[in-house]
């Protein structure tokens, strides 16, 4: 059975998924390898007035202009101070280039189609939207992370603002 991931090509649910795993609050949480383009350290970006809390502000990325998420604020986290471990996580969206601020980056896994069931369903008080599933591996639960819906068509109009102002 194929699974339609944001106007995709439909992924294959019975391959093994590719996921970089990375740490949020205690936390690991992994994303499809294939959505990421690259792995930096967090440097000083240029923030952008009369933007939500989650937008850190805008860098310049070889001469393109990238928006910088901060994670835990978009998961509702508690701020974490940035440190020499803090990386951006850039990610292809859509047609877009998004940065994620992440606490750290581990490892990459390679998940089989046993090892990921769907997230648990907590009712109306909390919203798993973003969440794909969750991975199990050994002794570790990653909590899959559906990059594009994060990053849904009200937010990611607000990276194109975000972008045009930057220009």
């Amino acid at each position: 059975m194929a699974e339609v991931i944001a106007n995709e090509t439909p992924r294959d649910a019975t391959a093994d998924m590719e996921v970089l795993v990375f740490a949020l609050g205690g936390e690991e949480y992994g994303v499809d390898i294939l959505k990421v383009q690259e792995i930096r350290g967090y440097n000083q970006v240029t923030r952008i007035a009369n933007v939500p809390d989650f937008v850190k502000g805008v860098t310049n990325l070889r001469g393109s202009i990238v928006p910088i998420i901060d994670a835990r604020i978009k998961f509702g986290l508690e701020n974490a101070a940035y440190d020499q471990h803090t990386v951006v996580i850039v990610l292809n969206v859509g047609e877009r280039v998004v940065g994620v601020v992440v606490d750290s980056v581990s490892d990459v896994l390679t998940l089989t189609p046993e090892q990921i069931k769907p997230a648990p369903d907590f009712g109306v008080a909390t919203s798993t939207e973003h969440v794909l599933g969750l991975g199990s591996v050994d002794d570790r639960m990653l909590i899959l992370v559906d990059i594009d819906q994060m990053m849904s068509s009200r937010e990611l109009a607000l990276v194109e603002d975000v972008e045009a102002i930057a220009s």
